[in-house]
């Protein structure tokens, strides 16, 4: 077992024999050769290169190259809100031109969607008595008449609570078939400023102001604004990263619809997120799990997250990166490495982009992020052997059953 072997494994908290076997078999199935130590070389380049740039040398100190960091993403946050026109994310004019912007990034999009008429059904059979009366409306077919649905739709995630979204209305969705579901363009929405004052829990609990629904191909953004650093940039990749989510998921759609049968109950999985919750026995090849969802959230030690996987968020994250078009942050979401301390300990520092920005959001809770670099790099093993194709692939094929071998 090579020094590279070891570095990974301790990166990524998993044994070192999970990456002594993915080194072994997968080497055996693609005929790829060096492959652990063709990371590990890669990250370590990376690292020197970057610190670097921000005038660091190789044994600097995790507070100095955390802070270093966080200047990067605040110069990159002006230089954002530069191209973007100096916007004010509390403003919708500001916010739809930031829209409009990035819809010339991405370009078209379309998807497989719940029909509007299937929507305002549901909407009518289990009315969401919380936005009509939030709204002043005496029913629901009141309120469609002079409401706009995806507007309405997208109130449901912040206005109604969880046990009735959950136990109620979306039970409903266990009788969909492929045929509530139609072709249409993704929508993109700056909802109004009436929302405001409903969403005033989700904004502070979330902190921040967008959000997408799957089913409904529909993103949208909250006029307001949270006086935090990078706030642009954090907003700005968090589009584009829904944007390909959302593009995603509707491709598990499409496959999912060729089984009809089955098509309601895939369906409500993807929607929740079902990630396997039980080991499954192990023969010569190596498991593989698809999970999601960022488990570690809930759960940092969650013995999924040190299992060899791969995971969908990571790759939307990617693109969104690639979309950001910041040259610094570019392909860097797998890299970290352990910097040691004035005491003599040894601190795990990522320098993917959403986990700086997650941790200056919370800086005042002196948390740091680290698990979007730790999903990105099992993704990006897995790569190194199958490629970014493969990598999706696999996570699509797999993505209801939760795991393969290889």
């Amino acid at each position: 077992m090579s020094q590279a072997h070891e570095k990974l494994a301790r990166i990524l908290r998993t044994d070192k024999d999970n990456i002594l076997r993915i080194d072994r078999r997968l080497s055996e199935v693609t005929g790829k050769k060096g492959v652990i130590e063709g990371v590990a070389g890669e990250n370590e380049k990376r690292i020197a290169e970057h610190l670097g740039q921000m005038g660091l040398p190789r044994v600097a100190s995790p507070r100095d190259v955390f802070r270093s960091l966080v200047r990067k993403v605040e110069e990159d946050e002006e230089r954002l809100k530069t191209d973007f026109g100096n916007p004010d994310a509390s403003k919708p004019e500001d916010l739809a031109r930031v829209l409009q912007k990035i819809r010339k990034v991405v370009g078209p999009k379309r998807g497989m969607f719940l029909k509007e008429e299937k929507a305002k059904e549901f909407l009518s059979a289990e009315p969401p008595k919380k936005v009509v009366e939030y709204l002043g409306y005496s029913s629901v077919k009141e309120m469609l008449e002079k409401e706009d649905l995806f507007e309405v739709y997208s109130s449901l995630r912040f206005v109604e609570d969880t046990d009735w979204m959950n136990g109620v209305f979306f039970k409903q969705y266990e009788h969909l078939t492929p045929n509530d579901f139609e072709e249409r363009d993704i929508e993109l929405r700056v909802l109004d400023q009436k929302w405001l004052k409903a969403a005033e829990h989700f904004l502070a609990h979330k902190l921040h102001n967008i959000s997408h629904l799957k089913e409904m191909g529909v993103v949208f953004v909250l006029p307001a604004t949270f006086g935090i650093s990078g706030e642009i940039l954090r907003m700005t990749s968090l589009i584009y990263h829904y944007l390909s989510e959302v593009p995603y998921y509707s491709d598990m759609f499409r496959r999912i619809a060729e089984m009809p049968i089955s098509f309601a109950s895939n369906l409500t999985a993807l929607l929740r997120g079902d990630v396997i919750d039980r080991k499954i026995p192990e023969d010569d090849r190596v498991l593989w799990l698809v999970i999601q969802r960022y488990l570690a959230k809930d759960d940092p030690n969650d013995w999924r997250l040190l299992t060899p996987h791969i995971n969908p968020e990571a790759i939307h994250w990617l693109r969104a990166e690639e979309n950001l078009g910041l040259d610094f942050w570019l392909h860097m979401d797998w890299v970290g490495d352990f910097f040691r301390d004035e005491d003599g300990n040894d601190i795990l520092l990522s320098f993917d982009l959403v986990d700086v920005v997650m941790s200056l959001v919370k800086k005042q809770e002196h948390v740091k992020f680290l698990y979007h670099h730790e999903e990105a790099l099992w993704n990006k093993l897995f790569m190194e052997y199958f490629g970014r194709e493969g990598l999706v692939k696999f996570s699509q094929e797999y993505l209801l059953r939760g795991y393969f071998e290889v």
